[in-house]
C-alpha cells in the first residue's frame, strides 16, 4: 500500500522549537492526542524534530528523545494514521536565518546528511506505507542552487539506504510557493513536493510576539487588502514598511495565482503536491480565520494537494486554550 495522504496536522512544539524536557515533555503530546487526530479524521500527522533535541552535541541520539519519537510512530501505527518525520532545525540551520553554515561549509553539509543517516538507521524498520521522511523544514539558502547542492546530495543518501521510502523536499526560502520553479527535482517514484502558505502575513501574523506584527493594534481585512491605507497612517516608519512590503489585496483568486509554480511543476513532473504548513495566528480575529481557512483549504482540495495545518497545539493550533477549535477543524476535515 503506497505512502497516501490527503489532510493532516503538525504536532508541533514538542520535539521541535521547545524547551520542555522530561516529564513535561512527556506529558505534552501523548498516546490520547494521536487517537484523537486520528478519530476526529486525520490521516496522518507531520511530526518535527529539532537536532538539539534528538541529538546530543558530541552526535550521539539522545534516548529520550528517540523514544519519544517511536512512541508516536508506533501511536500511528496503531491508529493507522500515516508520518513525516520533519527534520526542522539544525545547528547549523534554522529557518529565520540570513546565511546558515550549512550551505557555506561543506563539512556541514556533509554532517546533514550524516544525520539523515543516523535516522535511516533508527527508522528504517518502520512501514513504507506508514512513515515518511522530510529533509529539511523550509530552506534557507541564500540561493536556491546551494539548497538545491545541499539537498540532492542528501536525498541520494537516504535513497541509498532506503530505495523505496517516501522523500518529502521542500522549496528553498521558507519553502515558499514562488521559489518551486527553481527546486531541483529527481526522477524517484517516490517523492512527494512541498510548500508553505502564510500569505497574506499581516493576516496570518496578527498580533504575533515575533515579527513586528506585534506593535501593530489597527483592523486587518480578508478578502480584501489586509491593512487600509488609513491605518497605515501615523504607523512608526519600521512598521509601516514592514507591512506595506506584504501588504496586498488578497482573496481566493490571490491563492489560486500563488499555486501556479508548484501546479506547473506538478505538470511537468508527476510529482505529488504537498502544502505542508498553513495557519493564521490565534490572535487573527476569528472571522477572517474562518474566512481564509475556508478559501486555501477548498483551493488545495479543488487541486488535489495534500495538506497539514500548522498546528495541533500551539499559538496557531486547533487546540485552543479554551478547548477544541470545532470551526477551524469542521473546514479542514471537511
Amino acid at each position: 500500500m503506497p505512502f497516501h495522504i490527503r489532510r493532516g496536522t503538525n504536532v508541533s512544539h514538542w520535539l521541535s522549537q521547545s524547551k520542555r524536557r522530561g516529564e513535561e515533555r512527556v506529558a505534552f503530546f501523548t498516546q490520547e492526542d494521536i487517537r484523537h487526530i486520528a478519530g476526529v479524521g486525520f490521516d496522518h500527522v507531520r511530526i518535527p524534530i529539532d537536532e538539539e533535541q534528538m541529538w546530543k552535541a558530541n552526535g550521539e541520539p539522545d534516548k529520550e528523545a528517540f523514544g519519544l519519537l517511536d512512541a508516536a510512530l508506533d501511536w500511528c501505527e496503531q491508529e493507522e494514521l500515516r508520518a513525516i518525520v520533519d527534520l526542522h532545525i539544525l545547528r547549523t540551520h534554522h529557518f529565520m536565518d540570513d546565511s546558515p553554515p550549512l550551505y557555506s561549509d561543506p563539512a556541514e553539509a556533509k554532517r546533514f546528511s550524516g544525520l539523515w543517516v543516523s535516522l535511516s538507521d533508527h527508522l528504517q524498520e518502520r512501514p513504507l506505507d506508514l512513515v515518511a521522511y522530510e529533509l529539511l523544514n523550509e530552506p534557507a539558502a541564500p540561493d536556491a542552487d546551494d539548497w538545491n547542492r545541499v539537498a540532492m546530495a542528501a536525498f541520494s543518501t537516504v535513497r541509498d539506504l532506503e530505495p523505496r521510502r517516501m522523500i518529502v523536499l521542500g522549496s528553498n526560502g521558507a519553502n515558499k510557493t514562488y521559489t518551486f520553479d527553481r527546486l531541483a527535482v529527481p526522477e524517484d517514484d517516490n517523492c512527494i513536493l512541498s510548500f508553505h502558505f502564510y500569505d497574506p502575513v499581516p493576516v496570518t501574523h496578527y498580533a504575533t510576539s515575533w515579527t513586528p506584527m506585534k506593535d501593530y493594534h489597527g483592523p486587518v481585512h480578508y478578502p480584501g487588502l489586509a491593512v487600509a491605507a488609513e491605518d497605515l497612517a501615523g504607523l512608526d516608519d519600521q512598521l509601516r514598511r514592514y507591512i506595506e512590503a506584504e501588504n496586498e489585496y488578497f482573496d481566493r483568486n490571490s491563492m489560486v495565482s500563488l499555486l501556479a509554480k508548484p501546479l506547473a511543476v506538478r505538470e511537468k513532473t508527476g510529482q505529488r503536491l504537498h502544502c505542508g504548513e498553513f495557519g493564521c495566528f490565534l490572535g487573527t480575529p476569528q472571522p477572517l480565520r474562518i474566512a481564509w481557512y475556508t478559501d486555501l483549504v477548498e483551493t488545495l482540495r479543488e487541486h488535489e494537494i495534500a495538506y497539514t495545518n500548522w498546528a495541533y497545539k500551539d499559538d496557531f493550533g486547533l487546540v485552543r486554550p479554551e478547548g477544541w477549535d470545532e470551526e477551524i477543524a469542521s473546514i479542514l476535515l471537511g
